[in-house]
C-alpha cells in the first residue's frame, strides 16, 4: 500500500520543517540494518537533539528542492537512505553515529552537507573536532579582554611616564644650570690666571 498524494505532502513538509532547524545533514546508507538498530541510533542521536529520518530519497529531494543550503544533497540521494538531521551537538551527534558505525559495522557514510558545502567523512569529522561555540565565543571574549587590558594598561602608563618626565625636569634644569655655573666658573678661572 503507497502512500497517497497528501501522505506525501504531509512528509515532504515535515522535512522542511525539520530542515529548517538543522545545521548539518548526514545522509548514510542504512542497508542491513534491523529495525532494533535504527532504533538504536535513534536513542543514540536523541541524546545529542539530531533526528534520524529513515525516507524515500524522492520525498527529501522534494523537500530540499529551491532550498540552496542543501542542493548538494542531491548527489548522495541513492539507495538505501537515512538522514541525521544535526540541530546544534554537531561532535555529539558524529561521534554518536561513529560509536553506532563501529559497534554495528554495517552503515555506510555517504556524505554530509552544511550551509550549501557538499562534505566528505574527513571534513565532518574536522567539524566535530572543534570545540563547542560556547567555548570558542569564550575564547574571542578572552582573546578581546586581553587586547581591551594590555590597551588600558599602556594608557594608563602613558600619563605616569609623563608625569615622572615633568617630575625629572626640575632636577635635570638644575644639574644642567649647575653645569653650565661651573663651566662659567671654570672660564672666568682661567681668563683670571692668564
Amino acid at each position: 500500500m503507497g502512500r497517497t498524494r497528501g501522505d506525501k505532502e504531509e512528509v515532504v513538509a515535515d522535512l522542511k520543517v525539520l530542515l529548517s532547524e538543522a545545521q548539518l545533514m548526514m545522509i548514510i546508507d542504512y542497508q542491513g540494518l534491523t529495525v532494533a538498530e535504527i532504533t538504536d541510533l535513534r536513542t543514540r542521536l536523541r541524546e545529542t537533539g539530531t533526528i534520524c529520518k529513515v525516507t524515500k530519497n524522492t520525498l527529501m529531494g522534494m523537500a530540499i528542492q529551491g532550498q540552496a543550503n542543501w542542493q548538494p544533497m542531491t548527489q548522495f540521494l541513492k539507495g538505501s537512505s537515512a538522514f541525521l538531521l544535526v540541530k546544534d551537538d554537531i561532535g555529539g551527534a558524529v561521534r554518536a553515529y561513529q560509536s553506532f558505525r563501529k559497534d554495528k559495522k554495517k552503515t555506510e557514510f555517504r556524505g554530509g552537507v552544511m550551509q550549501g558545502m557538499a562534505l566528505t567523512e574527513d571534513q565532518v569529522k574536522a567539524i566535530a573536532d572543534l570545540p563547542p561555540k560556547e567555548v570558542l565565543m569564550a575564547q574571542v571574549a578572552g582573546a578581546l579582554n586581553a587586547v581591551a587590558t594590555r590597551l588600558a594598561v599602556s594608557l594608563n602608563q602613558v600619563p605616569s611616564s609623563l608625569a615622572r618626565s615633568i617630575n625629572e625636569v626640575p632636577g635635570s634644569l638644575t644639574r644642567a644650570i649647575a653645569a653650565i655655573a661651573a663651566k662659567q666658573e671654570e672660564g672666568s678661572a682661567e681668563s683670571e690666571a692668564s
